[in-house]
């Protein structure tokens, strides 16, 4: 997700800076393009929340049916697959500010209609599709668009980092605050503040960051627009696919867990308050990963530390062998998510192999094949604990999944993965 330095100084717009590269994430928010990015996305991530919960609400009340409840927030992941793929080549072929504006007004006017009295619940799923049909399109622009205002050296890890942090704690008090807005709120009135967020977003972009170039324009990759092109331009390398694999698959294994926590603590006559204290664990053991990794490591350990950490997180699941109550629970899944810190170096692999034509496509499919695959793991996980105890499915998870991991980084290593810790960027 590599261009000449922009005008924000902090050292952003190359990757290599004379001596050595500050530790932190303090410089990033130096650089004057990134701060109305971060805001923007603080803005749509709790808009996105807020829309979820509420619209789960609205639709319930509406139709009294948990099944009508339930699809409405697995309609929030199910067209990324969709989307992502016929929507990439735009993020190449379309300057990067132009279309996140874009797709941020077209959530805004669909969480208008979604807050339109009346608007019948048919029209409401339809709505909350288009949402999701767009997002891993402005995902991976914005992804892409990273690496122009930070530069592709540590900068954009760091700022990657950040993003995803922000989305990670979404997950711990956004559905938090959502449900205390709905005690004062109505549910399309809190949906009215989605539509609000998304607009402050699109007004940030389009007034805090550059107008770019679209990548592509002019440059010859007109026969490489369609879908299914933009893939094989990705996938078609070998080092690439290798990296994009390993992006993708462990997440598949990892969210295994969190998609069977309810039925292990009901199986293990866990209380709903220790079900909430598990629920929060890998993320909060994610973001503290991510903090220390980024705070207190340097882009060279980061880089170091990437294969092995990568190959070791997921056996701390083996820990369900022994069917662990809450606190040993706990610990286990913290530490999963501790060692979900493996992704900065591997986001700095990623760009470094990205072609810059390519990396608005690259990283559009990076975002649509992570939110499928996770859907993908939530639902097998699901039919394998029909058939066997929750801790043998986690348990078979982590050994599995173990090994995917290290035939994934065998593949990066003979194509010189690991190597990329002396690239200038890194030091």
């Amino acid at each position: 997700m590599t261009t000449a330095p922009t005008d924000t100084g902090a050292g952003a717009g190359t990757g290599a800076t004379p001596g050595p590269a500050p530790t932190g994430y303090r410089p990033v928010f130096r650089v004057r393009e990134f701060r109305p990015v971060f805001a923007a996305h603080l803005l749509s991530v709790l808009g996105v929340v807020i829309a979820e919960i509420s619209l789960t609400v609205l639709v319930y009340r509406a139709t009294g049916s948990p099944l009508m409840s339930a699809l409405t927030f697995a309609l929030g992941f199910l067209p990324y697959a969709l989307g992502g793929t016929l929507l990439a080549p735009l993020a190449d072929r379309l300057p990067a500010r132009r279309v996140l504006v874009g797709c941020d007004l077209v959530c805004a006017a669909c969480a208008a209609a979604m807050a339109a009295p009346g608007t019948p619940v048919a029209l409401l799923l339809v709505l909350r599709c288009a949402m999701a049909f767009v997002a891993p399109l402005f995902q991976g622009t914005r992804s892409a668009s990273l690496a122009d205002i930070l530069g592709a050296g540590d900068a954009y890890v760091l700022g990657r980092s950040l993003l995803r942090m922000v989305a990670q704690s979404a997950q711990l008090i956004g559905f938090g605050l959502g449900g205390l807005l709905l005690t004062v709120v109505a549910p399309r009135g809190a949906i009215l503040l989605t539509a609000a967020g998304f607009l402050g977003s699109a007004a940030l972009l389009r007034l805090g960051t550059r107008a770019r170039p679209a990548r592509s324009a002019g440059s010859g990759a007109g026969p490489r627009v369609s879908p299914l092109a933009g893939l094989r331009a990705v996938l078609g390398e070998r080092r690439l696919r290798a990296l994009t694999l390993l992006c993708w698959l462990p997440p598949l294994f990892v969210v295994v867990p969190e998609a069977l926590l309810t039925p292990y603590a009901g199986a293990m006559g866990i209380s709903t308050a220790g079900l909430g204290l598990l629920m929060c664990a890998m993320p909060v053991g994610a973001i503290a990963g991510e903090v220390w990794a980024g705070s207190a490591l340097t882009a060279r350990t980061r880089s170091r530390i990437t294969a092995p950490l990568a190959a070791v997180s997921l056996l701390p699941l083996l820990a369900y062998a022994v069917r662990p109550g809450v606190p040993l629970l706990v610990g286990t899944l913290v530490l999963a998510g501790l060692a979900h810190a493996y992704t900065l170096g591997l986001d700095q692999w990623y760009v470094e192999a990205v072609p810059e034509e390519l990396r608005g496509r690259a990283m559009t499919l990076l975002t649509t094949g992570l939110m499928t695959l996770q859907g993908v793991g939530m639902a097998l996980a699901g039919v394998a604990a029909e058939f066997l105890p929750v801790h043998v499915v986690v348990v078979a998870t982590s050994v599995l999944g173990t090994g995917v991991v290290l035939l994934l980084l065998a593949e990066v290593r003979r194509t010189d993965g690991p190597r990329r810790e002396t690239h200038p960027a890194a030091k």
